[in-house]
């Protein structure tokens, strides 16, 4: 018999088999060593909770409705699931295809029958390798919070395309431009590449270009010479200069007016500026992000914006989809807000009831992330009791809900979802922040333990 292992490792488990017995035997083997384990039966399912769940570890079976179904379920895991790792079961005849699918980027696999004790070990090992994977991408020293990078909250496909481009930019020098709806959180980005760039130790300089006249714009972007205007009493360097060797953030770069595009232009290509009042020419060297809620592209074509500053900031773009368009993220975000703002306010974070988490969740968040921040504040500010139930929920978004589920739809909310993907998701990971305790998971919830034991049957993560 196989040695069991030493250190348990707690892992988010997807197990993809069509023979219900079967998966339900392997399940069983990988709850009672603590893993938290989502069993599906078809290639179907698996895509479902492959683009919506977060797992560590995928187990599938590599032949079900067709001869290569757990082939797709690989590769639906590297597309969905970089982070993870795939174990194939397979029959004895098809070892030769399980040992291709090891070049594919599977972790392993196992031949049937199972020996539960191999099998429990191999998933362990896997586990490690993810555990160890995991805790190398943080060896530059950034500490990321439960579901966030460096500020950036959320579990979402969207929100984690986010993350894993601002991973991927951070160490170059190319010029990002970072797109969304006003709110999103852009300037979260902006700092994000910043702490994960090789520039974390110089400065950060966030300069905001809406509303301000092109003299005043000017000035501030490249500074002045004494005497070069009425009042200038005394030199005075730009946000270009002050970041120099560090990142300069411009926000609303659409907002920036005609004469001094070319000037920007100018500092990007050449990585020189002129004062305001002067003739001299000063070197800058700054890693430049910008961002902006306006479609540049458009404004090229109509000749309000220059085509050539626009693909010089666009090095790469990061877009950042509207919170209607990533329902899943909400439920952390409110429990993000809630705990720092209950930790500003020096008292305990209260749990959010079900139907208020849901009539937040129902809201369409016009003003996005920053709107929602500002709400939970505000509720966290005014509740006194240790639960925010729905009566503490602002009445602009608690009466802006309609029970038209058509008006719903209109809203782009809750339509197309379903309360059911976004409660399992909730209880998955709120399972995951307690490491399997199922009483403060309930408590976190805001739900009976009874009630939670019931999900978790229903749910298949017992």
């Amino acid at each position: 018999m196989a040695d069991a292992p030493n250190t348990k490792i707690q892992a988010q488990v997807l197990i993809v088999e069509d023979e219900v017995e079967h998966a339900e035997v392997m399940a069983e083997a990988l709850r009672r060593e603590g893993h938290i384990c989502t069993v599906v039966h078809s290639l179907a399912q698996a895509n479902d909770e492959l683009t919506f769940g977060n797992f560590d570890i995928i187990v599938t079976d590599l032949v079900m409705d067709h001869p290569t179904a757990g082939l797709d379920v690989l590769k639906l895991a590297r597309e969905h699931q970089p982070q993870s790792a795939t174990i194939l079961v397979t029959a004895h005849g098809d070892v030769p295809t399980a040992k291709a699918a090891l070049q594919g980027g599977a972790y392993d696999f196992i031949e049937k029958p199972l020996d539960l004790d191999v099998f429990r070990n191999l998933v362990h090992r896997a586990a490690e390798a993810v555990t160890l994977r995991s805790a190398n991408s943080n060896l530059r020293g950034q500490v990321e919070a439960a579901f966030g990078l460096a500020g950036i909250v959320g579990v979402s496909p969207a929100i984690r395309k986010v993350m894993h481009a601002v991973r991927q930019v951070a160490p170059s020098m190319l010029p990002v431009l970072v797109t969304g709806e006003s709110g999103t959180g852009k300037e979260l980005v902006a700092r994000a590449i910043y702490e994960l760039s090789q520039r974390a130790a110089k400065r950060f300089v966030a300069f905001n270009a809406a509303g301000l006249t092109e003299s005043l714009v000017e000035d501030q972007l490249f500074g002045h010479m004494r005497g070069a205007f009425t009042g200038a009493d005394r030199d005075r360097e730009g946000v270009f200069e002050y970041a120099d060797r560090g990142t300069l953030f411009i926000d609303e770069i659409g907002d920036m007016p005609a004469a001094i595009q070319p000037k920007i232009l100018r500092a990007l290509e050449k990585g020189e500026i002129i004062r305001l009042g002067a003739n001299d020419v000063r070197k800058v060297d700054v890693r430049f992000v910008s961002a902006t809620n306006r479609d540049l592209k458009e404004m090229c074509k109509k000749g309000l914006f220059r085509e050539d500053l626009y693909f010089r900031l666009r090095g790469t773009e990061i877009n950042i989809p509207p919170l209607r368009e990533r329902l899943e993220d909400i439920p952390v975000l409110v429990r993000h807000a809630a705990g720092k703002y209950a930790q500003e306010l020096g008292r305990a974070a209260p749990v959010v009831s079900g139907p208020a988490m849901m009539r937040l969740i129902s809201y369409s968040w016009p003003g996005n992330v920053r709107e929602l921040m500002n709400a939970v504040h505000r509720i966290l500010v005014m509740v006194t009791g240790d639960t925010i139930e729905l009566s503490d929920i602002p009445d602009e978004i608690r009466e802006a809900v309609s029970d038209d589920p058509q008006t719903n739809n209109q809203r782009g909310s809750l339509a197309g979802i379903g309360i059911e993907r976004l409660e399992k998701e909730a209880i998955r990971q709120t399972l995951a922040m307690t490491n399997g305790n199922r009483e403060k998971a309930a408590q976190l919830l805001g739900i009976g333990e009874r009630t939670l034991y019931r999900k978790l049957k229903d749910y298949g993560l017992r």
